[in-house]
C-alpha cells in the first residue's frame, strides 16, 4: 500500500529553501568582505576562481538533477525505497566524478586559469585559492547530492542545519586567517581557500548524519551498496540534458568574463561586487524554483496534472513580484551597501546603475528559473537546454561582445546582453508550460513495471 507524503506548501519549502540557499551564499559574500580588506586584486580572483568552480560543481547536476526528477514522482507515487535506491546511485556516481574534478583543480590550476584568460597580477591569488578548493570538489558533490536527497523528501529545514554550520564554520576561519587574532599571521587568499576546504569536509560528517537519520535504512544498509546501471541510464538519461542547460549559462557565463577581462581589472571588480549582492535576489528565485520542483513532481507522480499546471503558474506569478520588489529595494540601498566592499567610488556608481538594471534582469531570470524547475519536474528536460544553447550562445556570448567591446558600451553592453538573453528564453519557457506538452511525458522509473522489466522506451517523450 503506497504511503501519503506530507502536505507540501510553499512557504514549508521555500522558506527553509531559501534559507539554506542564503547561508551557503553568504559564504561568498564573507569571503568577499573579508579580502576587500585585504586586496581588491584578492576579490578579482578569487570572484573569477568561484565562478569557474561553479560552472565545475555543475557537472554534479547530471546525477542530482535526474534523480531528483525521479525521486520527486516516486515519493508522489508513495515508492519511497525506490526512490531511496535512486539517490544511492546518484550519490556514488557523483563521488567518482568529483574524485576526477578534485585531482585535476589540484594539480593543474595555473593551465586552467591561463586558458580562461585570468589577468597576469591575478594569477598568484587565482592559483593558490583554486588549487585548494578544487581539491574539495568531491566533498562538494557529496554535499550537494546529499542536499538532493533530503530535499526531495521535504526534509528541507535539516539542509538549513547544513549550511547554518558551514556558513558558521567559514566565517570563523576567515576571521582567524585574515585578521592575525591573539598574534596569529595572515594567511591571505591561500588561508581562506584552507577554511572553505575544512568547512566543506566538515559539511561531508554532517551531512552523512542528516542522510542516516533520515533514510539510513535504506540508503545505508550494507546489502544495498551497489551501483545499479537501470537507476544510473535513467538518472542520466534526464539529469544530463537537465544539468546541461544550467551548464551550458555557466559556460556561458565564463566566456562572458573573458570578455570583462578585456575591459580590465575595474570592472571584472564590479562585476563581481554587483553580483555578489544580486546573488540574493537571484535565491529568491531559485528557493521557489526548488519548491516548485517538489511540489510539481509529487503532483505529478499522484496524478494531479491539472493541478501542477497551475500550481507552476502561480508560483511563476509570487516569483516575480518578490525579485522585482526585492531589486528595487536593494537600489535603494545599494550605494552604502558597495561601501562596505569598496571605497571606489567609480565602482559603487557603476555597480549602483548595474543593479537597476537588474530590475529587469531578475524579473526574467525568475521566469526562467521557476518554469525551467516545472518543466524538469514533469520530466521535460530537452527543450529548456535546446532553447538555453541556441540563445545563450547565438544571442548572449555575440550580444556582450558587440555591446561591451565593438561598441564601447563596457560592463553596462555586458549587462544589456544579458537582459536579452533571460527575457527571450523566458517567453519560450512560459509558452512550453502552458502548451502542456510536458503531460505525455512518462518516466520508466516510476512505473510499476520499472523494477521488473525492461526500461519502458520514450522516457522523455514530447
Amino acid at each position: 500500500m503506497k504511503s501519503s507524503p506530507a502536505p507540501l506548501t510553499l512557504l514549508g519549502l521555500a522558506g527553509p529553501l531559501f534559507l539554506s540557499q542564503l547561508v551557503q551564499t553568504v559564504i561568498f559574500t564573507i569571503d568577499t568582505l573579508m579580502l576587500s580588506n585585504y586586496s581588491d586584486l584578492a576579490v578579482a580572483a578569487v570572484g573569477t576562481v568561484s565562478q569557474l568552480l561553479a560552472t565545475v560543481n555543475l557537472l554534479f547536476g547530471f546525477a542530482t538533477i535526474g534523480a531528483g526528477i525521479i525521486m520527486s514522482q516516486l515519493n508522489g507515487s508513495g515508492k519511497r525505497a525506490e526512490a531511496a535506491g535512486v539517490a544511492r546511485t546518484a550519490i556514488l556516481a557523483n563521488l567518482l566524478l568529483g574524485g576526477i574534478a578534485s585531482i585535476g583543480l589540484f594539480f593543474f590550476p595555473g593551465p586552467i586559469l591561463r586558458a580562461i584568460s585570468l589577468p597576469e597580477e591575478l594569477m598568484q591569488y587565482g592559483t593558490a585559492f583554486l588549487s585548494v578548493t578544487g581539491l574539495a570538489s568531491m566533498a562538494t558533490a557529496f554535499i550537494m547530492t546529499a542536499e538532493m536527497a533530503l530535499r526531495m523528501n521535504g526534509m528541507v529545514k535539516r539542509m538549513l542545519l547544513l549550511s547554518f554550520t558551514m556558513v558558521a564554520l567559514n566565517t570563523v576561519g576567515n576571521y582567524i586567517v585574515l585578521y592575525e587574532p591573539l598574534g596569529l599571521p595572515s594567511y591571505g587568499v591561500e588561508g581562506v581557500a584552507w577554511v572553505t576546504f575544512g568547512s566543506k569536509l566538515v559539511g561531508v560528517a554532517l551531512a552523512v548524519v542528516l542522510l542516516i537519520r533520515a533514510m539510513g535504512q535504506t540508503l545505508f544498509s550494507i546489502k544495498n551498496i551497489s551501483f545499479r546501471f537501470a537507476d544510473l541510464r535513467e538518472i542520466f538519461k534526464l539529469g544530463i540534458p537537465s544539468a546541461g542547460e544550467n551548464l551550458s549559462h555557466s559556460a556561458s557565463q565564463v566566456v562572458i568574463m573573458m570578455i570583462v577581462t578585456l575591459l580590465g581589472t575595474t570592472a571584472i571588480t564590479t562585476k563581481i561586487y554587483t553580483q555578489t549582492l544580486t546573488g540574493y535576489i537571484f535565491l529568491i528565485s531559485v528557493s521557489i524554483g526548488q519548491a516548485t520542483s517538489i511540489m510539481i513532481g509529487h503532483l505529478i507522480g499522484a496524478g494531479k496534472s491539472e493541478q501542477a499546471k497551475t500550481t507552476g503558474l502561480r508560483h511563476l506569478k509570487i516569483g516575480l513580484s518578490l525579485s522585482c520588489s526585492v531589486n528595487l529595494l536593494l537600489y535603494l540601498m545599494s550605494k552604502p551597501l558597495m561601501g562596505l566592499f569598496t571605497e571606489d567610488s567609480h565602482v559603487i556608481n557603476m555597480s549602483a546603475n548595474l543593479i537597476l538594471l537588474s530590475v529587469l534582469l531578475e524579473a526574467a531570470r525568475a521566469c526562467n528559473v521557476i518554469m525551467i524547475a516545472s518543466l524538469n519536474a514533469s520530466g521535460e528536460v530537452k527543450y529548456p537546454v535546446m532553447m538555453g544553447l541556441i540563445i545563450m550562445w547565438g544571442v548572449s556570448v555575440p550580444a556582450a561582445y558587440l555591446f561591451g567591446i565593438v561598441w564601447g558600451y563596457g560592463i553596462y553592453g555586458i549587462w544589456l546582453a544579458f537582459i536579452i538573453d533571460e527575457w527571450i528564453r523566458a517567453y519560450f519557457m512560459l509558452r512550453r508550460w502552458k502548451s502542456e506538452k510536458w503531460r505525455q511525458i512518462r518516466l520508466s522509473a516510476v512505473d510499476t513495471t520499472y523494477r521488473s522489466t525492461e526500461l519502458q522506451p520514450d522516457a522523455e517523450a514530447g
